[in-house]
């Protein structure tokens, strides 16, 4: 459990993507503090989504709502800049990568964006310790990165308690955010372990009304603050 801010990042993957301009006057209605935009490549990851027109489009449509982007991408030190010139206010990179993890966040905090560490289910939370007086967020993957509507992990729920409690104790200041398979029933071991940025797509979008599916999801969180 964590006394941070609670945070609900709705993915765009999981969207109507014909029908942008409608889902994000959506979002904006529901309560949802954040937008999250998962960009992959096929070669991190085994499938292609968004690049920066993307972001771009959000940034034009969705006003000054927070982009959350989160690079699944092979060589994020190549593309970082452009993400954040077309409109990212956080951007994640991931430790298994290929690049010098360290410049790119460095890189990442110079062009004045938040920059985010994330992580993979099999990735031992050790390994990114080094490196979070460099961010602001940790994305800890709770399902194998490429693909929406995947099956939470409940593997990862001891790294997300290891994290919080090296970050409080180190006293970095750091939100930790979880990332997949995230619905009502999921929500509640994550923000008991110490989560505070909730990413969910399809929980979120298979739902008729998505300003109560954002205000359920967020009922079930609080209701893990207030149980431990």
């Amino acid at each position: 459990m964590t006394s941070r801010p609670l945070i609900i990042a709705p993915s765009v993957l999981a969207a109507d993507l014909g029908r942008i301009d409608e889902e994000a006057e959506r979002i904006k209605k529901s309560g949802a503090e954040w937008v999250h935009i998962d960009v992959m490549d096929g070669h991190f990851v085994p499938n292609i989504s968004f690049g920066t027109n993307m972001v771009r489009t959000l940034r034009k449509v969705m006003g000054d709502v927070t982009l959350d982007v989160h690079l699944m991408i092979e060589q994020p030190d190549r593309y970082a800049r452009d993400f954040v010139e077309a409109g990212a206010d956080c951007l994640s990179v991931h430790l298994e990568a290929r690049h010098t993890v360290s410049r790119t966040l460095d890189l990442i905090r110079e062009m004045g964006c938040r920059a985010g560490l994330a992580i993979n289910p099999p990735t031992l939370f050790k390994h990114a310790v080094p490196l979070l007086p460099k961010i602001q967020q940790l994305l800890l993957m709770t399902v194998n990165p490429g693909f929406g509507g995947q099956a939470f992990l409940s593997e990862v729920l001891p790294k997300i308690r290891e994290a919080r409690e090296v970050i409080l104790r180190q006293n970095y200041d750091v939100d930790i955010t979880v990332d997949g398979g995230i619905g009502e029933d999921t929500v509640r071991p994550c923000v008991s372990a110490g989560a505070n940025i909730l990413v969910a797509g399809t929980a979120l979008f298979r739902q008729p009304d998505l300003t109560q599916a954002v205000a359920n999801l967020r009922k079930s969180a609080q209701s893990a603050t207030v149980s431990g």
